[in-house]
C-alpha cells in the first residue's frame, strides 16, 4: 500500500501569544486585576505564553519585581508563562540580582551561544 502526500505545505497552525502593554508606575491595588487579565488572555488565546511589554515601567525597582513575580505566577497556575518584551537594561540586571528568570524576546536561550561566536579550548590551557 502507498501513501499519496498531500500537495503544498503541511498546516501548522501557529499561535501568536497576546501582548499585555505594562505602562507607567504599577500600584499594589492594580496587580490582582493585571494577574487577572494574564489569567484571562491564557485561557482566551489558546496560547501558553502572555508577552508582557515593559518597556513603559519606568525605572525598575523592588515593585516592579514584585508584579512581574506575581504575573509569572498567575500564568504559571493558569498553565502558561510570561515572556517579557522591550526590558530595561537595569531591569534585566535588577531581575538577575534576585534570582528571577524570565523568557525575553530577542535573545538568545540561556545555553545557546550566539549566531557567529565559536569558542576553542586547547587541551591543557588554563581556565578563563
Amino acid at each position: 500500500m502507498s501513501y499519496g502526500r498531500p500537495a503544498g505545505l503541511p498546516h501548522v497552525d501557529a499561535k501568536t501569544p497576546a501582548v499585555l502593554v505594562l505602562a507607567g508606575p504599577v500600584t499594589r491595588d492594580e496587580v490582582p486585576g493585571l494577574c487577572d487579565d494574564v489569567r484571562g488572555l491564557l485561557e482566551a488565546g489558546g496560547t501558553a505564553v502572555v508577552v508582557c511589554d515593559v518597556g513603559g515601567l519606568g525605572p525598575p525597582g523592588l515593585g516592579t519585581v514584585e508584579l512581574l513575580a506575581r504575573l509569572e505566577l498567575a500564568a504559571r497556575r493558569a498553565g502558561g508563562r510570561i515572556r517579557l518584551r522591550d526590558p530595561d537594561p537595569a531591569l534585566h540586571a535588577l531581575l538577575d540580582l534576585v534570582g528571577l528568570r524570565f523568557q525575553m524576546e530577542g535573545q538568545a536561550e540561556e545555553r545557546e551561544p550566539p549566531l557567529g561566536v565559536e569558542e576553542e579550548v586547547e587541551p591543557g590551557q588554563p581556565a578563563v
